[in-house]
């Protein structure tokens, strides 16, 4: 199952990342009581849950772990979405990707209504890419229906990316 929520900006249509994550709240099986009945989650939905997972772990201000979920969100799905099309992230939106896959119940619920329900590996490369990858999947994610923040895109961490294998089965 895909969902794609629609929302107006601009006189354009696009897919709300936190509208995308929270969607998948009922398909969470894996742990659930660890994940949603935990001290500090009861009451959250799932993106407030991860927006204080980053701040508790990577010390950032509410508005900059948003805008970094929100991408992490539209890569995850953009790559599930298109297998055969190389994406790479770079440093920044990274920290996002860890999050919601570190998040394992979440992650696993979100490959179920995403990927069909197979697990996407996350088969990060060493070294860096350094020829406009991360460039070219902000383009993608935008041309899918995302609203992909261009500073996080193609000012912070264009010219250097972080890569996954896209030879492993269904991997990003």
């Amino acid at each position: 199952m895909t969902v794609m929520v629609e929302a107006q900006m601009s006189g354009t249509t696009y897919r709300d990342p936190r509208a995308l994550l929270n969607a998948v709240r009922p398909h969470v099986k894996e742990c659930t009581y660890n994940v949603l009945e935990s001290p500090g989650s009861v009451g959250l939905d799932l993106w407030d849950r991860e927006i204080a997972l980053l701040g508790r772990d990577n010390v950032m201000v509410r508005d900059m772990a948003e805008r970094i979920l929100g991408n992490a969100v539209a890569y995850l799905i953009t790559a599930m979405e298109h297998p055969n099309v190389h994406l790479g992230v770079g440093k920044v939106v990274d920290i996002g990707v860890h999050q919601i896959i570190l998040d394992t119940p979440v992650y696993f619920a979100f490959c179920d209504v995403y990927n069909h329900g197979r697990y996407k590996h996350h088969a990060p490369l060493i070294q860096r890419r350094t020829d406009g990858l991360v460039i070219r999947t902000g383009d993608f994610l935008r041309s899918n229906g995302f609203d992909a923040d261009r500073e996080l895109w193609d000012q912070l961490d264009g010219a250097e990316c972080s890569p996954c294998d896209n030879k492993v089965p269904d991997s990003h």
